[in-house]
């Protein structure tokens, strides 16, 4: 089959090409997937830059969501059965295998480009928002990073779920497409300051943030009395001043995840999780899945650098 790779191990993005591997074989529980789409994420440019080694068992091959048609059925999935899967690794290629309780049914109505947008972002959502963030219906939920993939799915999960959103976004035109999809409030904080917006608005309840250190103080004088912030992600630095005072008074929890080195009954627990709570939603259209651009899986290394770039809204998707 043919699979992408990264030259020498490690570099940037033009070190990724196109190699000649041996399909991968299903082990037990597992289904194997010919794979017609794949999902451009964070974590792959991390990994291909030698800085998020995948976790023991994982294949090497970038990749951690995909679309595509059973090959090799296990459990509820027969050949032929249209999936989508969350992914340790592999994606990045003609074929992948998977556990099969990690692979959900294609929602009704879309194609395989953008099915293979959905399950890193709607795990992650899920995990962090719903989970570890607590969310609930009438809070108010400060998303970072709005038109990043996992903010436009962040933005309409917290909606549909009966929150109130408010969202930061670097530039007036990302600002825009995240009242578009829903968003409540958005900030570009090129020129506003998003503290004082939010807590002019009232205050948050939970904050999803992406871009680290320079965004703790503002976020964190505008949490309510119990709000909770969840870090995926530090793309702005990693090293935290936590006022600890402050810390206290609010009653505040700080708090993080990452999703690919829980463990395989930890994921099955999610994807029953996303399949019964966000299945719904896509269904009725409540969330809208948003693509930004489609290029050829020979073609990893200009999605790399466009995703680098940071001028996408939405997601990157490979089409093999």
């Amino acid at each position: 089959m043919t699979a992408i790779a990264v030259r020498d191990g490690a570099g940037p993005a033009d070190a990724l090409h196109a190699v000649t591997a041996d399909r991968p074989e299903p082990g037990p529980g597992q289904i194997l997937i010919r794979v017609h789409a794949a999902g451009v994420n964070r974590p792959d440019i991390l990994q291909r830059e030698g800085r998020y080694p995948p976790p023991p068992g994982a294949p090497s091959t970038l990749g951690l969501e995909v679309a595509g048609e059973v090959v090799r059925g296990a459990g509820r999935w027969q050949p032929g059965d249209r999936v989508c899967a969350l992914l340790g690794g592999g994606g990045y290629a003609e074929y992948a295998v998977v556990d099969a309780r990690h692979a959900l049914p294609v929602p009704a109505g879309l194609d395989d480009v953008h099915a293979a947008a959905i399950p890193e972002t709607a795990f992650t959502v899920y995990a962090n928002v719903f989970e570890h963030g607590g969310l609930r219906p009438g809070e108010t939920l400060l998303v970072h990073g709005a038109t990043s993939g996992i903010g436009v799915m962040a933005i309409q999960m917290a909606k549909a779920h009966g929150a109130k959103v408010i969202a930061t976004a670097r530039g007036a035109d990302k600002a825009r497409i995240a009242r578009e999809l829903g968003a409540d409030v958005a900030v570009d904080t090129r020129v506003d300051d998003f503290g004082a917006i939010a807590k002019a608005e009232g205050g948050v309840d939970v904050a999803l943030d992406m871009v680290g250190a320079p965004y703790l103080a503002a976020t964190l004088d505008a949490l309510n009395t119990g709000g909770r912030i969840v870090y995926i992600a530090s793309q702005g630095g990693d090293m935290l001043e936590i006022p600890v005072w402050a810390l206290m008074r609010k009653r505040a929890v700080i708090t993080g995840s990452t999703l690919r080195p829980r463990d395989a009954d930890e994921k099955a627990r999610l994807a029953a999780e996303v399949e019964r709570v966000v299945w719904p939603w896509l269904a009725s259209g409540a969330i809208r899945v948003m693509v930004d651009r489609v290029f050829p899986l020979a073609d990893a290394a200009q999605a790399h650098a466009w995703l680098e770039s940071g001028r996408h809204a939405g997601k990157v998707v490979l089409r093999a």
